[in-house]
């Protein structure tokens, strides 16, 4: 078996967390060369994992002709512009979610991904809803729900709740982009199960309007709400609602709901992921045994290496799977600057 040699742009939290542990995994997998923001950072990530290159511009990481594959583990504002390259550069390409920060960017990715068909273009996914994924997929193709009818896609936390937190990456719009909160997250996990609405109507709000940035320690402006709401519809009709906070206590953890003429499903999402079901003529909603041949989880990095050995095909997740979240992502500030509901632009 030919040894696979990664790159890594941003060894970060994340990449040290999920995707350095999971390529470590991996049979005949290197990681060969590393570089962060800065060259301290760049330097302990190498020393920490025994990475033998370090680089102190990803554009000579990418090019490099001994490294096969990329990951990307910066933060959103990169993604686009190291993804594109590297697949010109003829690699692989792992980048972190999001796809990009903005649809524009997406379709660009998308484009070099296709010009580039014979190397493997994916993007870290959701890790909502892996472990029930499989059942949730069987009773919909079952016909547990009857017809469609209505949705609710919640997730809340309390992580800008104080006022005198310092301001995160994720509420700047110039780093993070035009995602906001847990939509991008939960509306893919969606959109595995029911289709691609029409179009969406958005209402936001960010109650801190300026936070101390860490970096710089000046005051900056919070550019990424803190608390949205969206109302939209589906091509049969059916009508969806979700509710995104950061900013309040006790409220209700990552969740969907789906309800249908013949059913209910609630999908509990998170470290201990619950689905609970009932049919119209049963009482009260109850845990669904989750088969151990539908048991699902993360195998993001095996699949990595797996479709770049011509072994298994890429599904969590492909880029034509990004560019559908980043559609909805696209509707949702465009409503929200326009104070109108707004169509999904076309793929």
């Amino acid at each position: 078996m030919d040894e696979v040699k990664v790159g890594i742009v941003g060894l970060g939290a994340n990449t040290r967390l999920r995707h350095v542990p999971g390529l470590m995994a991996c049979d005949a997998v290197k990681i060969v060369g590393v570089c962060n923001r800065s060259p301290e950072s760049t330097a302990k990530a190498a020393s920490d994992y025994g990475i033998s290159q370090t680089y102190e511009r990803w554009e000579d990481l990418v090019v490099d002709p001994s490294i096969d594959a990329v990951v990307v583990g910066t933060w959103p504002y990169l993604h686009e512009p190291i993804t594109v390259a590297a697949l010109n550069a003829e690699k692989h390409v792992l980048t972190e979610a999001r796809m990009a920060r903005n649809f524009e960017e997406a379709e660009r990715m998308l484009t070099a991904s296709r010009e580039h068909p014979n190397f493997v273009a994916q993007i870290v996914p959701s890790p909502f809803g892996l472990s029930i994924h499989k059942t949730v997929c069987r009773m919909l193709n079952d016909g547990y729900l009857g017809e469609l009818r209505e949705f609710l896609v919640l997730g809340t936390n309390a992580s800008s709740a104080d006022p005198n937190s310092p301001l995160h990456w994720r509420q700047s719009a110039e780093l993070n982009g035009i995602n906001k909160l847990g939509m991008g997250i939960l509306h893919e996990t969606l959109i595995r199960w029911i289709p691609d609405p029409v179009d969406v109507f958005s209402s936001e709000q960010t109650f801190t309007q300026s936070r101390v940035d860490q970096v710089t320690g000046e005051t900056a402006a919070v550019t990424s709400p803190e608390t949205v709401q969206l109302l939209t519809r589906l091509p049969n009709g059916a009508h969806g609602a979700y509710y995104l906070s950061s900013a309040i206590h006790h409220g209700p953890s990552p969740q969907i709901q789906l309800y249908g003429s013949e059913g209910t499903l609630h999908c509990l999402l998170g470290d201990q992921e619950q689905l609970l079901a009932a049919r119209h003529d049963e009482p009260e909603l109850r845990p669904v045994n989750i088969p151990p041949s539908e048991q699902g989880g993360w195998r993001v990095e095996a699949e990595f290496i797996g479709a770049i050995r011509g072994q298994e095909e890429v599904q969590f997740t492909d880029f034509d799977s990004g560019i559908r979240y980043m559609r909805f992502t696209e509707a949702v500030e465009n409503s929200q600057l326009t104070g109108s509901r707004c169509a999904l632009p076309e793929a």
